[in-house]
């Protein structure tokens, strides 16, 4: 099936809202290395024009995420829309959104490893909870189906086929470098709604 693409945007605009006075020391978001969110991240911490090198923290969840937030390890979470539990983080009292923004994600597509030539009709995919609806339109025809291993983010999914766990992962293309994989579908960018949230407060 095609599927029209995005125009690619222009570095994005963040709109700030209340909060944004709050320093910048440093923006937490889901990981590890090569997510979409650590590109969301870095665009963060460029806009409040930070000095010195961006000082990323990666979580295995957002919700550690929010924890590290909460307690003051990093200033600023950068959340994706697309996240099922972000209203957790509009509903805590302890958090306070102050900017949103726009921006496509690095490409998208399903990768193999290297060498791991052969793949079954039926591959076990391994993908983050939010980009699952991105197989059914990636996957070649080859194939048969599926079955979708849910993992953490996009780079666990990377991991999980550098591991041999799965078959193929649906992953960006930050993540395939890091891990030394393939893309054997095409790819697209996902236009995304980023959430930023700092301490409330008190």
């Amino acid at each position: 099936m095609s599927v029209a693409e995005p125009m690619l945007l222009a570095e994005p605009r963040l709109a700030v809202l209340s909060g944004s006075d709050v320093p910048v020391k440093a923006v937490g978001t889901l990981g590890p290395a090569g997510t979409s969110s650590e590109q969301a991240a870095r665009h963060v911490w460029r806009t409040f024009a930070a000095d010195g090198p961006p000082e990323i923290r990666l979580f295995d969840t957002y919700e550690k995420a929010a924890e590290a937030l909460r307690s003051g390890e990093v200033s600023h979470v950068v959340v994706a829309s697309a996240y099922s539990g972000v209203n957790d983080y509009y509903m805590d009292t302890r958090l306070a959104l102050c900017g949103a923004f726009i921006q496509d994600t690095p490409l998208y597509g399903l990768a193999r490893r290297r060498d791991r030539k052969a793949l079954p009709d039926w591959p076990r995919i391994a993908t983050h909870p939010a980009p699952t609806a991105l197989i059914a339109q990636l996957l070649p025809e080859r194939f048969t189906g599926y079955e979708a291993i849910k993992v953490t983010s996009t780079s666990a999914a990377a991991i999980a086929v550098g591991d041999g766990v799965v078959d193929l992962a649906l992953t960006t293309q930050p993540a395939v470098a890091a891990h030394d994989l393939e893309f054997i579908s095409r790819t697209r960018t996902i236009r995304m709604l980023w959430s930023v949230f700092v301490a409330a407060r008190v």
